[in-house]
């Protein structure tokens, strides 16, 4: 069997612009992903059983379906309710509603880690609940859970395949139009999977290196 990769010559800018779009997808998915999952673990730990049982519920939910009906419910569902998303709109609301859920539970266990003492103390000194967690323990449950962040980060990299069926010209959805035009079945494939491989692998070393700093200081 003889592969062809001749037609990178001819395509590999489209690859390169897929590759944008896939990072930029990934990163404001992990980004309000992060956000929005630091509120709902707050509301995990929260001593209200109603806010506790709503955020209970759409981690729950959430983790509890695929990815690729939230984004069809997300994209052509919600029209039905006058709610017309842009593709691009769609993927990264799909991408940060699957990480917050993620991203609930690790900011939840990170800061259920942190010693009671720690805040005990900064409330002894006169801190409120509120300042005591916003400088006393988030910063250090942050610093203990950057593996899992970069870890859901490379998660959403590749998971943003899957908002190829919707049109955006990711990764996975330049592969395909390649493969149909070209009549490649294979080649644009696994050139794709080298684009994922270079995305992730060097994020991993970036984010390795990152720990590696906060550790010494």
């Amino acid at each position: 069997m003889n592969l062809d990769f001749s037609f990178l010559a001819d395509h590999w800018q489209s690859y390169a612009s897929a590759a944008w779009i896939t990072l930029q997808l990934s990163f404001f998915g992990v980004l309000l992903g992060t956000i929005l999952g630091i509120g709902f673990a707050l509301m995990r730990l929260s001593g209200i059983w109603v806010v506790r049982f709503l955020a209970t519920a759409y981690i729950e939910l959430v983790r509890g379906t695929p990815m690729l009906v939230q984004i069809f419910i997300i994209h052509y569902g919600l029209t039905q309710f006058g709610l017309d998303f842009a593709p691009f709109q769609s993927g990264i609301i799909a991408l940060t509603i699957n990480s917050a859920a993620y991203m609930a539970e690790v900011f939840r266990a990170g800061i259920m880690a942190i010693d009671k003492g720690q805040t005990e103390a900064a409330r002894s000194l006169g801190l409120s609940k509120g300042m005591a967690m916003r400088y006393i323990v988030l910063p250090q449950a942050f610093r203990n859970m950057l593996p899992a962040i970069g870890n859901e980060f490379i998660i959403i990299i590749k998971d943003s395949s899957l908002v190829s069926v919707i049109g955006i010209a990711e990764i996975m959805y330049t592969a395909r139009t390649l493969q149909g035009n070209l009549f490649l079945p294979l080649e644009p494939l696994l050139v794709a999977a080298g684009v994922y491989f270079i995305l992730t692998f060097t994020l991993s070393k970036l984010l390795g290196a990152l720990e590696r700093k906060l550790r010494n200081q």
